[in-house]
């Protein structure tokens, strides 16, 4: 399960970074999103769930604007593959974070990650490396992937697959509104309307995702509290509890 989470993490960081050299950042992140989004709709155990990713999956094709006959299809590819890696991600996030505390699995799966991306960066920086270009690397694995797994591991700590990946649902946005503002990548009035499906897609499948707190007796899920708007209560389970609840990483 670590070697296995390490290499989703790897491949879906190292995708991403070659897709949004090819393609612009809110494009990349869209199809990249598809992947925790399938995830949201197949782990929601509805068949009509299944009509947000294929709703997202029309925003991307507005996103990228096939007719106008510019695709670069080796950029959707590595995003499509960042998809996939993030699909796994989570998934088996869900698996190694049942059977560790804290963010130790983080420790373990981080030099996975890193060696799977070593196959790839090693013959790149090879006579390249500077003072400047490893500080800048150290902020950057701060940044990406560290910072970021962990809080999401944090998150992920009483949450559904589901829940996880479709609350997750304007990070699209946030790359369009990224690309716009620091790369001045101007998207079109179509791709503004395919980054909308896409969020309102992943906002959507979001309902009733929930994970459940299991017992140490593994006597059935208990239902866990719930707020006036019917979305899980986040205070710390009672201290003789908190096994139950295993975080993710």
């Amino acid at each position: 399960m670590i070697l296995g989470l390490g290499v989703a993490t790897g491949l879906m960081t190292i995708a991403f970074l070659a897709s949004i050299e090819l393609i612009p950042l809110g494009t990349a992140v869209a199809i990249e999103f598809l992947g925790p989004l399938t995830v949201a709709a197949v782990r929601s155990h509805s068949a009509r769930a299944l009509i947000w990713p294929a709703l997202a999956l029309l925003g991307v094709v507005l996103l990228t604007e096939p007719w106008h006959g510019q695709i670069d299809l080796a950029g959707i590819g590595f995003a499509g593959l960042a998809a996939i890696g993030w699909a796994g991600y989570i998934l088996l996030t869900q698996r190694v974070g049942d059977r560790f505390t804290g963010i130790g699995a983080l420790s373990l799966t981080v030099p996975v990650a890193a060696a799977t991306a070593a196959v790839v960066g090693i013959p790149q920086s090879a006579g390249h490396l500077n003072l400047g270009i490893l500080a800048a690397a150290v902020g950057l694995g701060i940044l990406m992937p560290v910072l970021p797994f962990a809080l999401e591991m944090l998150a992920l700590r009483r949450m559904t697959p589901t829940a996880f990946g479709t609350l997750m649902a304007v990070e699209p946005a946030i790359g369009v509104l990224l690309g716009l503002l620091v790369l001045h990548q101007q998207p079109s009035l179509t791709q503004f309307g395919g980054i909308t499906l896409v969020v309102l897609a992943g906002a959507a499948a979001q309902r009733g995702g929930r994970r459940q707190p299991r017992s140490r007796e593994h006597a059935g899920p208990a239902p866990a509290p719930t707020s006036s708007a019917g979305s899980e209560v986040v205070d710390s389970p009672p201290a003789e509890r908190v096994p139950q609840i295993q975080p993710r990483s």
